[in-house]
């Protein structure tokens, strides 16, 4: 991996993250501009996805193929999720809830670089 575009990825994740729960603090729902955020963030992880899958096609390998293609898999999943259920419900926890699924970001982005770095346990 990317050391610097992880880095990155796990800063944007923490800082809409910092974002959510303000609102949520604020007792304001998730409104456009958070929701935009999001889909900023989800970008980058689609990215992250084109880089781990572009360092397995050049023939590196991690220490754990399969925790390795979870966790790169698992990241794009665990906002959409998150907002589909924040939009569900359309209160103040909702804003919470996107805050929790991006502070989940950077712990899958650690782990994902654990992984490549060869600690598969």
């Amino acid at each position: 991996m990317i050391t610097g575009f992880a880095v990155t990825v796990a800063i944007c994740a923490a800082l809409v993250a910092v974002w959510s729960f303000v609102q949520a603090a604020r007792k304001k729902l998730p409104d456009n501009a958070l929701l935009a955020g999001l889909a900023v963030l989800e970008v980058l992880l689609v990215a992250q996805l084109v880089i781990g899958v572009v360092l397995l096609i050049g023939g590196g390998r991690p220490g754990s193929m399969a925790t390795y293609l979870a966790y790169l898999i698992g990241c794009l999943v665990v906002l959409p999720l998150g907002t589909f259920w924040a939009l569900a419900e359309r209160t103040r926890a909702s804003t919470a809830i996107l805050g929790i699924a991006c502070l989940a970001i950077p712990v899958m982005v650690l782990r994902l670089h654990e992984v490549w770095a060869g600690a598969s346990a």
